[in-house]
């Protein structure tokens, strides 16, 4: 079936799903507590701070949001997607892997030592989460290579060990931090999307599209690797080489959405069974379009987070969660199903 998409396909495609993305994004910036008036907007910010209400609230405080959810949706997604691939498990995803537990490890160390200093407009808390999936992730993988040389199973089990392991430390360390401490943790660790500087939308966003044009790079042999290790050696790929790679980028952009915005769940398994479904198994097509579609929607359920009980906010995480866990259910008990009948 890969044959059959050609480039002409692939960039449409490409373009409906990022149109609709265009779309989402101007249409959830106009969504909130505060009506906003377009042309107040495009008048300017006016000759003093604060002059122009209806300017200000746009531009730099829902656009850095909504650019923000979107930045965290596509790298979740895409993530999904090759862990899919990669690992052959059709409810894989980012957090799997015990990058959440990681990450939550990260940040309740950040609170617990009082830390304040900053590093690229970067909070601690931020910071730490991202150097801790980072470790987690190298963890993962160094046990997996020793119990199994990288295979499959052994980076699952891996995975499930690792998060078990700190998911009891965390347990520990929340039952002795101080409840105002915890409260603040407990909301990030659930998904927190807030504004953030366009400095570091920026470099973040330098960061999540580098790396999925490295993953989009591999599509091709990511095709090859789902047919099994034995048959993607016999037509030239390298099953390590890929798996390594593939695992070390999608690893890396999740690690830095969870830095961004903490644990927001079930987008990388939601978003490509969803786009799997349209367009087909094809990473070629898979990958970008997934992005997008995880970027809609994530904009999408955070702007459903900030305004459902306004002036009060939900956790983005809580929306992902509400619409993800039905969907995880479907797909386990279909994929039993499919694996009992194999048997």
């Amino acid at each position: 079936m890969t044959d059959q998409l050609t480039p002409r396909r692939l960039i449409i495609k490409i373009a409906l799903c990022l149109a609709l993305l265009v779309i989402v994004m101007f249409v959830c910036s106009l969504v909130g507590t505060q009506k906003v008036s377009l042309r107040a907007v495009f008048a300017g910010p006016g000759d003093e701070p604060g002059q122009n209400i209806d300017y200000d609230i746009f531009v730099r405080v829902r656009i850095p949001r909504v650019i923000l959810a979107a930045l965290v949706g596509a790298a979740l997604a895409a993530s999904g997607v090759v862990l899919q691939a990669i690992l052959r498990n059709p409810l894989a995803e980012p957090y799997i892997l015990g990058i959440s537990s990681g990450a939550a490890l990260g940040v309740i160390m950040a609170v617990m030592l009082g830390l304040s200093w900053r590093f690229l407009g970067g909070s601690p808390l931020a910071i730490m989460a991202f150097v801790f999936a980072l470790g987690t992730v190298w963890l993962v993988w160094l046990i997996g290579h020793l119990a199994g040389g990288s295979g499959i199973t052994s980076l699952l089990l891996a995975g499930v060990v690792v998060n078990a392991f700190f998911s009891a430390v965390i347990m520990l360390l929340t039952s002795i931090i101080d409840s105002q401490q915890l409260r603040s943790t407990i909301f990030w660790l659930m998904g927190n999307i807030t504004e953030k500087d366009f400095s570091i939308l920026f470099l973040s966003a330098i960061f999540i599209i580098a790396g999925i044009a490295g993953l989009f790079a591999i599509c091709q042999k990511l095709n090859v690797l789902t047919f099994g290790r034995q048959e993607a050696q016999s037509l030239g790929v390298n099953p390590r080489a890929i798996t390594l790679v593939a695992f070390a980028l999608a690893s890396f952009i999740t690690a830095v959405a969870v830095g961004l915005s903490g644990l927001v769940g079930f987008v990388g398994l939601v978003v490509p069974h969803s786009v799997r479904l349209v367009f087909g198994p094809d990473h070629r097509q898979l990958l970008p379009t997934s992005a997008l579609v995880g970027a809609a929607f994530v904009v999408v359920c955070d702007t459903i987070a900030r305004t459902i009980i306004a002036p009060a906010q939900l956790p983005v995480g809580v929306i992902t969660a509400i619409i993800g866990g039905p969907v995880f259910l479907l797909l386990l008990a279909r994929y039993s199903k499919k694996v009992g009948s194999l048997r």
